[in-house]
Formats: C-alpha cells, structure tokens, sequence
C-alpha cells in the first residue's frame, strides 16, 4: 500500500514522540520516520526522562505536547533475565506504559501506538497464534510477569480509545532481532546471544558450542526494520481497539537457527545441546493474516538479516563488550 493510499496519514511535519528511541526497536523506528521525511521526532534518554518517574514524565508530555506517540520502551531481555528478575520487569514495564499513556491524554494525544510482545499469548495457544487467543490459557512461566504487564498495556489502549475516543492502536511483534539488539552474554534473546557466542567461539578457537535446552522448540524471527515499516503502516491504514500481530508467517527451529548463526559466523566447530536448561515455549509462530490482509509484508529473509545484523555487531563489538 502507498503512501498516497494511508488511510490515515500522517502529517511528515506532525510532533512524533518515540518512547524508547535509543533501544533496537526505537532506533529502528526513528530511522525510517527521517528517512521518509519526517522533520519534528522527539526523544529523551532515560538519562533525561526516567518513564517510572511519573511527576517526570507528565512535565515531559506537557512540555512536548506530541501529536504522536509510539510507545517502544520497555525492560526487556531473555529467558534468563525474565526468569531471574520477574518483580522488575513486571514492576518497570506497568509503570512505563501506565505514565505514558496516562500523561498521552492528560494532553489528549490522539494518536498512539503501543508495543506488546508475542508473549502475551498462552503458552499452548493454537498455531498459529490469532489475536483472539490472548487471555484464553496460562502463560509460559519463564515471562509471565513480562506478559502481564505487556497485555495490561493492551488493555489501557483499550479503555483510552472507549472513554476517550482516541485512535490508539496496539501491536504485537514476534521475536525481534537486528541492529541495536542486546548482545549481552546473559540478559539477551536468544539470536544475538547465539551470535556473540558463536563469534567469540570462532576467536577463541574453541571446538564446540554448547546450545540451551533441545533446540527442537520453534521461534518466528522478524527484522526490526520491517517493524519500523510495520508501525508506520499501522498509523496510517489500522484503527480498531484490537491488538494486531506483526510477524513472518514462518518459523525455524532453535537448533536450525544456531546452524545459520554458525555458518553466517563462520564458526565451523560442533553444536550441542545442554537438555538442563529450560526450552520455553514450544512453539511460538503467529498469524500475520490480518495485517497482510492490510497490504504489508515483511521484505528482509532470515538469512538476509541475520548477515547485516553480524555485520552491525561487528562494527560495534567493542564497545558491546564493555557492556
């Protein structure tokens, strides 16, 4: 669908708040706002703007006054890091999303997109996921506060648009990966720790590679600068109190994804598998019928993107490992 075509179009010289700007997500975003030519985006680092800080954050908004917002910040991180700091991320991310959306109409935003996680879907859901399967089943144990916190945003976009009328909208991405992402060797999700990993193997000369869990389970991969597309087509042609997913349509195996990983890297060595760790969900593909059905696709292959995200990583190795 063309620009001329939206639905609802944004004006190129509209106040466009990205929250979480400096994060992979954000960046990406903000990156194909300006290179469509839009002239006014604002953002604040969590230097500058602590989002749980609730005084803060309601001066922000009557300070910028933005015509949109798009709410991509949030604590994020892998099995590891949900599993570990469930009260944090259950806490920061309520408090992050309930300040914005609650400082968004203080100023009567009219116009916000909000960014959920495919985690929100029940653990055993029906595969592919549809957007009517959240809220019927229990969640996978090792995200669950994540998950809750990430459907009660979905909720508040709800409630705005019913006691406010306000044309906000909600979105619900797959995995993610790409430039920006988080390398850490602990806290990350498991394709730029599979990079990393299989990189400093290739260095170090060593003979294996040791995976989590059987590497049988299933994961859908989107490139995060087709979510950045994905967010602005959404502005301009989506307007339903539903949440909409954002995916592939296609998964891969985690063992299948480490062979990729291994080959793109140019690690030659063996792969195993440490069956003590914890899998997670067993499939986790969504159903992207709906936004297709919009007139968007997803334009970057795995390989394609897993290529530039190493190339990215690379550029940027040192200073990810003072991190």
């Amino acid at each position: 669908m063309s620009q001329s075509s939206a639905l609802y179009p944004l004006d190129h010289k509209s106040t466009v708040y990205i929250a979480g700007h400096r994060g992979m997500v954000g960046g990406a975003i903000w990156r194909e706002l300006s290179n469509r030519g839009f002239t006014n985006l604002i953002g604040a680092t969590s230097q500058e703007l602590d989002l749980r800080n609730r005084e803060a954050v309601f001066e922000f908004f009557q300070e910028v006054k933005p015509d949109v917002v798009i709410d991509a910040a949030a604590r994020v991180g892998g099995i590891l890091a949900n599993n570990t700091y469930p009260a944090e991320f259950l806490s920061d991310n309520l408090q992050i999303q309930v300040n914005i959306m609650d400082a968004a109409n203080s100023v009567d935003v009219d116009r916000l997109l909000f960014l959920g996680s495919s985690c929100i879907y029940p653990k055993f859901a029906e595969q592919p996921i549809k957007e009517d399967s959240l809220l019927t089943g229990a969640l996978e144990p090792t995200n669950d506060a994540y998950a809750i916190a990430k459907i009660a945003g979905i909720m508040q976009v709800q409630a705005s648009r019913r006691q406010y009328g306000r044309h906000w909208i909600s979105a619900m991405p797959t995995n993610l990966y790409g430039p920006g992402d988080n390398f850490h060797p602990d806290n990350s999700h498991v394709l730029p720790a599979l990079i990393r990993r299989f990189h400093e193997a290739k260095l170090a000369g060593d003979s294996e590679v040791v995976m989590w869990g059987t590497g049988t389970p299933r994961r859908e991969f989107l490139y995060v600068e087709d979510l950045a597309r994905a967010c602005i087509f959404l502005l301009e042609n989506y307007d339903s109190p539903e949440t909409i997913n954002v995916g592939v349509g296609d998964d891969i195996s985690i063992r299948e994804l480490g062979e990729i990983v291994a080959s793109t890297v140019g690690y030659t060595g063996k792969i195993e598998q440490d069956l003590s760790k914890p899998d997670g969900t067993p499939r986790k593909l969504l159903d992207i019928s709906r936004i297709k059905a919009l007139g968007w696709a997803p334009e970057v292959e795995l390989e394609e993107g897993i290529s530039r995200t190493y190339e990215w990583f690379q550029a940027h190795n040192s200073e990810l490992r003072a991190k």
